[in-house]
């Protein structure tokens, strides 16, 4: 920091980076906090707890609120661009981690929502300095952004297939035996499908349960099938980093370079030394 460094520019610094003390000290004090409200949402909902404290429970629950508002409106002060933030993960989970409480004032018991604030300890990961973990994650969600359509398609057919069954579960089994119309069939299929298996409805006729008998095998496909579109676009992409990195590497090894050189002239990567 220069003595000519302004005063929000100190206090961007302090909320957004993690590098100095008092960067990762505002960080680690807003953890702790998150974490002690989320605890006393849990602990309200429990009654007996809630009929003994309850009180001293709202009266921390609107401090926490708050708390998290004044750092929203900070955040919102600070940030370079205000609109990529507001529109940002963690932009819209900070503003949501304080509505409950807000709408409580007009829809009791929307407070119980504020568990979303969970998400904000997510922080913790760059606080941490683990960046190892947040390449992770992006690399499963550029895996998923991947087969969405592939996984839209078999979601699709899954509803088609559940729709179809439940009707004729309805018309095989009808209202004597549970099944009083179609959509409590298609609801069966989907508890059966999905390998759940409540138990509330069943199939008593030889030709229900041999249809119920298909539907139980078809649900291994479902925890099957996305898996594997998955798994494969997270080998596509890992096959492509890997070609990728090798196609630079001979770049850098075929091309020479000075001494004190510290990127590739041909494809701007640090060279290793």
């Amino acid at each position: 920091m220069t003595p000519r460094t302004t005063f929000k520019q100190r206090l961007a610094h302090i909320i957004f980076d993690y590098d100095t003390f008092p960067a990762r000290l505002f960080d680690l004090l807003l953890i702790a906090a998150i974490l002690m409200s989320v605890l006393i949402v849990m602990l309200d909902s429990v009654a007996g707890i809630h009929s003994a404290y309850g009180d001293v429970f709202y009266i921390l629950e609107w401090t926490f609120t708050i708390l998290f508002t004044v750092e929203y409106v900070m955040r919102q002060y600070v940030a370079k661009d205000r609109l990529r933030y507001t529109t940002s993960f963690f932009g819209v989970i900070d503003l949501l981690s304080i509505l409950p409480t807000y709408f409580s004032i007009f829809f009791p018991g929307t407070q119980y929502l504020l568990v979303i604030r969970f998400f904000r300890v997510l922080r913790v990961f760059r606080l941490l300095k683990l960046v190892k973990f947040v390449k992770e994650g992006e690399f499963v969600k550029a895996s998923i952004i991947a087969s969405a359509r592939k996984i839209v398609f078999f979601l699709f057919f899954i509803l088609v297939t559940v729709c179809i069954i439940g009707a004729l579960m309805y018309l095989i089994e009808g209202e004597e035996n549970g099944f009083h119309n179609i959509p409590e069939g298609v609801y069966w299929a989907i508890v059966t499908i999905t390998t759940v298996g409540y138990g509330d409805i069943y199939p008593q006729t030889i030709v229900g349960r041999a249809l119920a008998a298909v539907l139980m095998i078809m649900g291994y496909s479902v925890i099957a099938v996305p898996t594997g579109i998955v798994s494969a676009e997270m080998a596509a992409i890992k096959d492509k980093v890997n070609t990728d990195l090798s196609m630079h590497a001979s770049c850098c090894e075929s091309i020479p370079h000075d001494d004190n050189a510290k990127f590739c002239k041909e494809c701007g990567r640090p060279l290793s030394r």
